[in-house]
C-alpha cells in the first residue's frame, strides 16, 4: 500500500492490514499464533488475587490453616465467584492429599472455588495420572506451588506396613497401594519412634522428591526456582498443618 493509499484510507482498514501483516511476519517465522491464543494472552485471570510468588502462595496456604485451626474461617462468597471462574481458573496451589474423607484441602486451608488444583488418591502418592495433573496445573495455569499433603493415621500408610510386615498381599488392586508406598515404609524401619508416623512423613518427603525430579515439566520449574514443592502432615485432632524441613 502506497502512502497516499494509507492517508485516503479509513484508519481502521489500515489498522486490519497491519495487524495481518503482522500475523504473516509471525508465520513466516514459522510462529503459529491463532487469534485465540493471543485473546487468551492479552485476558486478565479470573482471580487476580491468586497470582502470587511461590512464597506468597505458601504464606497464604498457611494463614488459612491458623484460621481453620482457630475456628475462624472466612465466608466465601461462592455465588458472585461464579461468572469469572465459568471463564477459566488460576490457582494459587496445587495440593497432593490422601482421598481420606476427614481431610478437605480446600477447608483445611480456608480457600475458596477457584484457589486449589487438588489432586487425591489414597496414600497421597505420585502416579503418572496425578504427576500429569500437576504438570497441568504448573505448565497451563502458571500455579507456583505444590504441596504434597500427608495426614496422621494414614489407613493406606498403615495397611502398606501390615502387608510388608506379614509378606501377605491385599485384595483387589490394593497391592498398588503397597508397592507406590512401600519404599516410605522401608526407609522408616530404620528410624527410632513410632513405625507408621515416621513412615507417613517419609512418605510425604519421597513424593516431594520425586515431584521435584519429575522430568520434562516440573524439574525444570523446580530448579529454576519458578516453583515450590514442599510437603506437610495434616493433625487430625487440631486440623493443624505442620510442614516438613
Amino acid at each position: 500500500m502506497c502512502e497516499q493509499c494509507i492517508n485516503d484510507a479509513p484508519k481502521g482498514r489500515v489498522l486490519a492490514r497491519r495487524r495481518v501483516l503482522k500475523l504473516a511476519a509471525f508465520a513466516a517465522a514459522g510462529l503459529a499464533i491463532s487469534p485465540r491464543a493471543l485473546a487468551a494472552k492479552a485476558k486478565a485471570p479470573p482471580k487476580p488475587a491468586n497470582v502470587l510468588s511461590s512464597d506468597a502462595a505458601l504464606d497464604r496456604l498457611m494463614q488459612g490453616n491458623v484460621r481453620y485451626v482457630e475456628g475462624v474461617s472466612k465466608r466465601h462468597d461462592f455465588k458472585h465467584e461464579r461468572e469469572a471462574l465459568s471463564l477459566g481458573q488460576n490457582p494459587f496451589a496445587a495440593i497432593l492429599g490422601c482421598a481420606d474423607s476427614r481431610i478437605a484441602p480446600e477447608y483445611c486451608f480456608d480457600t475458596g472455588r477457584g484457589d486449589l488444583f487438588v489432586c487425591r488418591v489414597a496414600g497421597n502418592f505420585a502416579s503418572n495420572d496425578i504427576v500429569a495433573s500437576l504438570e497441568y496445573a504448573v505448565q497451563i495455569l502458571n500455579t507456583p506451588l505444590i504441596l504434597v499433603l500427608g495426614h496422621e493415621s494414614c489407613g493406606a500408610v498403615d495397611a502398606t506396613i501390615k502387608s510388608i510386615k506379614d509378606g501377605t498381599t491385599l485384595p483387589g488392586h490394593l497391592p498398588g497401594l503397597v508397592e507406590a508406598i512401600g519404599p516410605a515404609v522401608k526407609a522408616a524401619q530404620a528410624e527410632a519412634g513410632d513405625m507408621l508416623a515416621n513412615a507417613i512423613r517419609q512418605n510425604v518427603r519421597l513424593t516431594v522428591e520425586k515431584l521435584k525430579n519429575a522430568s520434562p515439566i516440573l524439574k525444570p520449574f523446580a530448579d529454576g526456582k519458578k516453583i515450590r514443592i514442599v510437603g506437610g502432615v495434616y493433625k487430625l485432632r487440631s486440623g493443624r498443618v505442620d510442614l516438613l524441613t
